[in-house]
């Protein structure tokens, strides 16, 4: 049987990658307008279907509806965050397996993942959506300082505060409720705040089965909670390791992932791993590139081939089993200290010099604008680098971006060098 996959969102390379992975494979796209510009190998696709961002989930499912009674659909995917709830509403109206709409709720709506996580017995941190600062501050004299202050659905750590006393929780609150990056407000979340280091865990499903592929160690800024570094596999004891795997394992039954790569971002406390989220999809800032270097598993390949039908995760535990060389793999970025336009860069050509770099991107051009450190997207650079420590490698990428040289204009008559 020829499969005929629909795809919602754009996908970057993988609707491509789907085609590829089994010949015969038909892919149709269902997307937002916007994102039409953003398909790769678009005459490629049987059909594309261009909605508008506002559009009911009625009207998804109807265009869907009409496509597949047509040419119908054998299975759904979806690659990205965005979309992921009209994914879910079209497979469920079509009778194709994807995630289920309580899923997808439960990683898009961190007040119901919280929800389900303490129901579940998983994880007891205290939070509360809040309809106004008195609330708010409510609850931090209630929990205590400090807390986190957060959209309720949100992405990039766009609108996330950290609070550490009760001055600053008007000006939380007030980022926390704006709109980013066209998402519409989606009401204010305040929850503990937990102390200690970072990871994101990778992981992959296969019906409701989970394996951890990779430990990533994450450094965000500590104030905007934006992600500056990541190196993997992370530096654990093997009891650390096995308590985060345990816990992970834990939050995606909760949730109820059935399938796919999941990318979970946690905190080790003194006394255990805590969630701050989880996402049913890989993780972004190249970390399927750190964990492809440092266990051999490519993340973005047992997608495509999970998506056409294939069992992988056999083969994914025996690639985790087989005896491979030391190796980790980083990466570190690089912000503006001020706003303004991007004028020059100097210094690629010395920071890809720098023994152990793998790769060294600008994500903002000359002539770009340029913020200060508010959301992921705030990031003008970044560099890879492999090492047999993770201190190598860090020392490597970060070595790397502070050879980069940035000019930038910040108003008609100055210039900066940052």
């Amino acid at each position: 049987m020829t499969e005929h996959v629909l795809v919602v969102g754009s996908g970057r390379d993988l609707p491509g990658r789907v085609r590829d992975a089994l010949p015969g494979t038909q892919t149709s796209v269902i997307c937002r307008l916007e994102f039409v510009a953003k398909l790769r190998r678009l005459a490629e696709h049987s059909r594309v279907i261009a909605v508008r961002h506002d559009a009911p989930d009625e009207e998804w499912i109807a265009l869907a509806a009409a496509a597949h009674a047509q040419h119908p659909f054998t299975r759904i995917a979806t690659f990205g965050e965005r979309d992921q709830d009209r994914c879910a509403a079209i497979g469920e109206a079509l009778g194709l397996s994807t995630h289920s709409r309580r899923t997808v709720t439960s990683v898009h709506d961190k007040n119901a993942m919280r929800a389900a996580l303490r129901e579940s017995g998983v994880d007891a941190t205290a939070s509360a959506v809040v309809a106004d600062v008195e609330a708010l501050r409510s609850f931090a004299f209630e929990h205590g300082f400090p807390c986190v202050v957060k959209p309720v659905c949100g992405a990039g750590s766009a609108g996330v505060a950290v609070v550490r006393e009760e001055s600053a929780l008007a000006a939380a609150f007030a980022r926390a409720g704006g709109d980013f990056d066209g998402l519409t407000t989606s009401g204010v979340l305040v929850e503990r705040f937990h102390e200690g280091p970072q990871f994101s865990v990778e992981a992959f499903s296969e019906c409701g089965e989970h394996q951890i592929v990779a430990v990533t160690r994450k450094y965000s800024d500590p104030a905007t909670f934006v992600e500056l570094g990541h190196v993997a596999p992370a530096a654990l004891s093997a009891a650390q390791e096995e308590r985060i795997h345990t816990y992970v394992t834990s939050v995606l039954d909760a949730v109820g992932v059935e399938f796919g790569a999941t990318h979970t971002e946690i905190v080790l406390t003194p006394t255990g791993p805590r969630v701050i989220e989880t996402h049913v999809r890989m993780g972004g800032d190249e970390i399927p590139s750190l964990a492809l270097d440092a266990t051999g598993v490519d993340l973005a390949e047992c997608v495509v081939r999970q998506t056409v039908g294939e069992k992988v995760l056999p083969g994914i535990r025996a690639v985790l089993a087989e005896e491979r060389p030391a190796r980790c793999s980083a990466i570190w970025f690089a912000a503006a200290p001020v706003a303004g336009v991007l004028t020059d860069v100097s210094g690629v050509d010395d920071a890809r010099n720098v023994d152990g770099v793998t790769d060294v991107q600008l994500l903002v051009r000359p002539g770009g604008a340029v913020n200060v450190l508010e959301s992921s997207d705030s990031r003008v650079a970044c560099a890879r680098a492999v090492g047999d420590t993770a201190e190598q490698a860090l020392d490597a990428a970060r070595e790397a971006v502070s050879r980069l040289e940035f000019q930038v204009r910040v108003a008609a008559a100055s210039t900066v060098t940052v």
